[in-house]
């Protein structure tokens, strides 16, 4: 076993630990940025000017009346930036535009002594608009050949042979939506500057050092010149790292020019309206299998809605194109992928970062195809598995490809799925009107950010002369656990208890040039940092404690906060040893260090091997469907996940019961709606709330929910030998759709193919019943003559 999989004598890893700041949580006393503003005298608040039109050029902007405003300190605008007018790293997101780009932009931003001031400041500014035609939807986007930034394709093998070779043949096409974070705590941010003139921002962000780096490039300032904190954040799920920083900019712009702190705080609506959403898709594709359903080619092309400006859609584009496959082996494959440029927000980061859309095209495909074949979904998903020795179609190898039929196998075991398959049947066969079904879905999700310098982690470790210790690291708090797992692995590699160990706030002054925590690479970069950071003390402390004790540092160990020498029962407490090395002028600070090792990638020719390793899982879901409304419950939910050996259970099972719900969301409830139409109101986000966007709530969780972690499942090289957890078990949630579809399928003959729309709404569900329940044929099938009407659906005999 490798030294960073390695764990010592009785660690604090492994064991179930609430969240370090659960109390805090519950009782309302975790602070976060917006709440700093209460401790922060002569506070001035900003509110933006947004203009309400999805595209035009700004012809004239007058503020004179919104200086007139009683509260109204100042207003910022374009000409106000000493530095670089952009908030974005591909210098395409002017921070004040000259031109709207999507209904809602925000132009400019008043600064008032209260909210109610800058907001009445900002409906007195006056924005002369020159509209322009708009690019809404995907389809106009396509027609009107709109799109920006990269265009990957990703080749293997010999696609044209594939399918002459194949014996059944499909094409089809899928829309599938966008999705709101709808985190808790809205955007934020609150900057003052110094007597020296350094700016201190406090921000709700994912990815401090660049913020830090926006914020000084709008300055016109160094990185050294600002410094950018992150206490916590009321959920992220992605929409925090790239999107914060064009906020973080205006409250820093606003401090500098004003000499008082600035806050910027979005509402809901205008956290809906300004921030981009996970990528909504449309994808055609043409696959073949051989006479056994085993697939010998996919050709296909994605279409990601990029929204007004790249932000990370390209790297999201590439990561669908690298997921495309999931847990099946495509020997010839030709995917190609491409960003659509509509006059929308800028659409980001989603937990799974384009993962979850390369994978849900897969899974339609098997869920549309397995009836036309003639087989089970579940068997010609199994048929297709990867197995020891193959290459996904980028080319890397497959590592632990028996993991991948090692969790569907426990779950059919766990979740007795032959004897509910049975049941099942017996039940529909009873009742005409209510249909229940069972699906089975697999996970594999590679670990390690698509830019392979972002797979690097820092750490910063203070051992104080009192024994006590204090930990920095890179990574942000989102409330998924990672400050937890770090406490865990600082007490674990010191050999202190838990107790002993204190966690700073994230600060780029401790922690320079870190990577967005995202990727779900978190725990497995900062986890890594912090133990090297550690180690160094450590061994320093090895050395005072043999000398101490009489005997070879080597011959000495650490473990609950006490130093003994192996065979020996002599020995030293930690405090003590602490104290003995500061007299000893023994340095008790260290700063640690990981890189990722043994990755490569090449973006142009989209070969290489760009993930750690793949994280795997399995999900079994059990629906019930009212014919009458299409309406449905999740009756019950298996999973089996591996996340490794598991730096801390409670978080990780935690993580993954969040996950499945919030990809169940995704897949079946959350249908964000845009005006289309030529009216006014062109572009306008039309589910601006909770009230017209549906979220997951506890009505719709399953009824029996039971997660279990794969055990024994040590990964080689990895921090404690544990895996990554935050974003592969959103793709469990498959499980849930595929189960839906299977339902519909069940109020028509055997054989059907069923279409479903996603989010698979009980709209959606009602009228793929009704499509059922009449007849139409949602599929072709090789030689049966089956050739599918255009207007009935998409997918068809090639």
């Amino acid at each position: 076993m490798s030294h960073l999989s390695q764990r010592p004598e009785k660690p604090v890893v492994g064991l179930p630990m609430p969240h370090e700041s659960a109390g805090q949580h519950v009782t309302g006393s975790a602070l976060y940025t917006d709440d700093l503003v209460h401790r922060t005298k002569d506070v001035l608040h900003a509110y933006p000017v947004q203009v309400m039109k999805a595209h035009g050029r700004i012809i004239a902007l007058r503020t004179e009346s919104a200086l007139a405003v009683p509260g109204v300190v100042r207003v910022l605008t374009g000409a106000d930036v000493p530095g670089v007018n952009d908030a974005g790293m591909k210098h395409d997101e002017p921070l004040f535009p000259d031109e709207v780009m999507f209904h809602g932009h925000a132009v400019a931003w008043v600064l008032g002594e209260t909210l109610e001031a800058a907001r009445l400041g900002a409906a007195a500014v006056e924005v002369e608009l020159d509209e322009r035609p708009s690019v809404i939807t995907l389809q106009e986007a396509i027609a009107a050949d709109s799109f920006h930034g990269a265009r990957p394709v990703m080749l293997a093998g010999d696609v044209d042979a594939g399918f002459a070779d194949s014996a059944h043949v499909f094409t089809g096409e899928f829309q599938f939506s966008d999705q709101e974070h709808f985190y808790l705590e809205t955007h934020a941010a609150l900057a003052l500057v110094d007597e020296a003139g350094q700016v201190f921002v406090q921000s709700s962000t994912q990815h401090p050092s660049e913020t830090q780096e926006i914020v000084a490039h709008v300055l016109g300032l160094h990185s050294h010149e600002v410094t950018v904190q992150c206490l916590r954040m009321g959920g992220g799920f992605g929409g925090k790292e790239m999107q914060p920083h064009g906020f973080a900019a205006v409250a820093a712009l606003g401090a500098k020019l004003t000499g008082r702190p600035v806050r910027v705080r979005l509402n809901r609506t205008q956290d809906l309206t300004m921030s981009g959403k996970r990528h909504g898709f449309h994808a055609t594709w043409k696959i073949g299998f051989d006479a056994e359903g085993r697939i010998q080619a996919l050709d296909a092309t994605l279409t990601a809605d990029g929204g007004w400006s790249l932000d990370l859609s390209e790297p999201v584009v590439a990561r669908a194109l690298c997921h495309i496959d999931n847990t099946y082996w495509i020997p010839n494959a030709r995917v190609a992928g491409r960003i659509a440029k509509t006059n929308k927000v800028s659409n980001t980061a989603f937990r799974g970062f384009g993962g979850p859309q390369g994978m849900l095209v897969i899974e339609d495909i098997m869920g549309r195809c397995a009836p036309l074949l003639g087989l089970d979904p579940m068997e010609l998903r199994e048929r297709n598995f990867y197995r020891r020795g193959q290459f996904t179609p980028y080319g890397q190898q497959v590592g632990q490809p028996e993991r991948i039929s090692a969790v569907w196998q426990q779950v059919k075991d766990d979740g007795r799925l032959a004897d509910r398959r049975r049941e099942i049947e017996a039940f529909n066969a009873a009742h005409p009107d209510t249909k229940r079904a069972l699906a089975l879905t697999g996970v594999k999700f590679g670990i390690s950010f698509n830019l392979t310098a972002f797979n690097q982690g820092g750490a910063l470790v203070l051992i104080y002369k009192d024994g006590s210790v204090l930990i920095n690291h890179g990574g942000t708090e989102m409330g998924q656990g990672l400050h937890t797992k770090m406490l865990q692995v600082a007490a674990t590699t010191l050999g202190i208890p838990l107790h002993k160990v204190r966690l700073a706030p994230t600060r780029t002054d401790k922690v320079p040039n870190t990577s967005a925590t995202a990727a779900s690479a978190g725990a497995d970069l900062n986890g890594a940092a912090v133990k090297n950071a550690c180690e160094q003390l450590r061994d320093r402390l090895l050395q005072v404690a043999g000398t101490q004790l009489g005997a070879n540092a080597s011959d000495v160990r650490i473990v609950e906060g006490v130093a003994r020498v192996l065979g020996n029962d002599t020995e030293l407490a930690w405090d003590d040893l602490v104290r003995t090395a500061y007299f000893q002028r023994v340095q008790l600070s260290a700063a640690g260090f990981y890189r990722t090792e043994g990755l490569h990638w090449d973006a142009k020719a989209f070969r290489g091997s760009p993930f750690k390793y793949f994280s795997h899982g399995a999900a079994a879901a059990e629906v019930e469907v009212d014919g009458f409304t299409g309406a449905y419950r999740i009756r019950r939910v298996d999973i089996v996940h591996d996340v490794g050996d598991s730096l801390s259970p409670m978080i990780d099972i935690g993580q993954v019961e969040g996950g499945f719900v919030q990809g169940a969301g995704w897949l079946t409830l959350e249908d964000m709606r845009w005006d289309g139409g030529d009216g006014p109101g062109r572009g306008r986000l039309l589910t601006q709330a909770a009230s017209t966007y549906k979220l997951p709530s506890f009505s719709e969780m399953p009824e029996e929910f039971n997660v279990r972690l794969l055990q024994n499942a040590t990964e080689e090289g990895a921090v404690y030998g544990s895996k990554a957890v935050g974003e592969p078990p959103l793709m469990l949630a498959f499980s849930v759709r595929e189960a839906l579809r299977q339902a519909a399928a069940a109020f028509g003959p055997a054989g059907v193919s069923v279409e479903l729309a996603s989010p698979a709404t009980p709209e959606a569900v009602y009228w793929a019943i009704e499509a059922v329940r009449g007849g139409v044929r949602c599929g072709g099938h090789a030689g049966d003559g089956g050739e599918v009407p255009d207007d009935t659906s998409t997918l068809s005999h090639a």
